[in-house]
């Protein structure tokens, strides 16, 4: 799966998964790296940090917070998710 993602407001990147998923949203402060799901529908990866309330999935590792901000944070980007280690 691809998403296209979109930076917003100056530390995340948001991207529309085109469907609704379940949700369990709770009251968090993200940090650099972290995955989340925004109102069941949208991806967002943080290379700053934010509260809010949202359902966390994942986090990034293996890159510091400057390599985050160089990759996440110079315009939009697109991702790709797949399960079970298969690439496209």
């Amino acid at each position: 799966m691809k998403i296209n993602m979109a930076m917003y407001g100056g530390f995340e990147q948001v991207g529309s998964i085109g469907t609704s998923l379940p949700r369990n949203d709770s009251q968090m402060t993200t940090s650099p790296g972290d995955i989340v799901l925004y109102s069941g529908n949208q991806i967002v990866i943080f290379y700053g940090s934010n509260s809010w309330a949202y359902t966390r999935l994942g986090k990034i590792t293996g890159l510091n917070e400057k390599e985050l901000e160089d990759t996440f944070g110079n315009g939009d980007v697109t991702i790709g998710l797949s399960v079970g280690g298969q690439t496209d």
